[in-house]
């Protein structure tokens, strides 16, 4: 059995979700995968522990927790719009981007100017964000995971006070997943998806018939990072698993998901 919890993080400083490079932009994802959270997770009550056991805190973690993906709002109790439905709108309100330079004896370095990208902390109209998603525990679970939450770092560019985050209010028990039906008696919870609706994670796309396409939208490889026991935070990828990526659609019928370890979405047959 599963209890499934609503969380609405503050965000204090910039995000940045590590997603690609074009040519001196480097992009981030408009939303946080569950992976993120884990790893922030795990880091911090590992610290809080006064441990150096990332990994076997974050298997435990693993064991007793599942994520959502967290996505950007300016209501702190429900995301208003996902970046898939007008991006346009959605870049211009919620993401911004800061350029720097390589410094070489105090001067700047020809050609090597960078400009990132990252979430803002408040939107372009100057409301408040928040990060809306899903922690889901399982019965038994004697993790802090609530204590620990406000203070974690999400993403990069932490030791420039970016990725700060506080509780708006606390977690509250929930029986809707972003709205969508969530099965809390399964031996991994299970989120149901409509047709003609949308993935909110990635989703394993192996799985899928090539003669029969279920799902419509763009496959890409996820790799998430790793802390190792030296406690190098994301000093390791983990292996790539192909996946359609979030606002992929149902073109079929409706559809079960697992959320499995990782945060990614595996398709459940009935």
């Amino acid at each position: 059995m599963w209890t499934l919890y609503q969380v609405s993080l503050q965000v204090l400083s910039p995000i940045h979700i590590g997603w690609k490079k074009t040519s001196n932009l480097q992009q981030t994802r408009y939303y946080v995968p569950a992976k993120t959270i884990w790893g922030a997770l795990t880091a911090r009550i590992t610290r809080d522990q006064n441990s150096s056991d990332y990994k076997g805190i974050g298997e435990k973690i693993n064991g007793d927790l599942r994520f959502s993906y967290f996505y950007p709002s300016d209501n702190d109790s429900k995301v208003n719009e996902f970046p898939w439905e007008d991006n346009n709108r959605f870049t211009w309100k919620y993401i911004g981007s800061y350029q720097s330079a390589a410094l070489e004896n105090k001067t700047a370095v020809e050609g090597m100017l960078h400009e990132t990208e990252y979430i803002l902390p408040k939107t372009r109209e100057g409301q408040q964000v928040f990060l809306i998603g899903y922690v889901i525990e399982r019965s038994g679970c004697n993790i802090n995971w609530k204590t620990a939450l406000p203070k974690i770092q999400i993403g990069g560019e932490r030791g420039y006070g970016w990725g700060r985050v506080a509780i708006e209010k606390e977690p509250n028990e929930y029986n809707t997943f972003f709205d969508y039906e969530f099965d809390s008696s399964q031996i991994e919870p299970v989120v149901k998806v409509p047709n003609d609706n949308f993935i909110l994670a990635h989703a394993c796309a192996e799985q899928q018939e090539k003669s029969e396409p279920q799902i419509e939208g763009n496959i890409e490889p996820f790799v998430g990072r790793i802390t190792t026991d030296n406690g190098k935070f994301g000093a390791q990828f983990s292996e790539a698993s192909i996946c359609w990526v979030p606002g992929s659609k149902l073109v079929k019928s409706d559809m079960n998901f697992k959320i499995c370890e990782d945060g990614l979405w595996s398709m459940k047959s009935n």
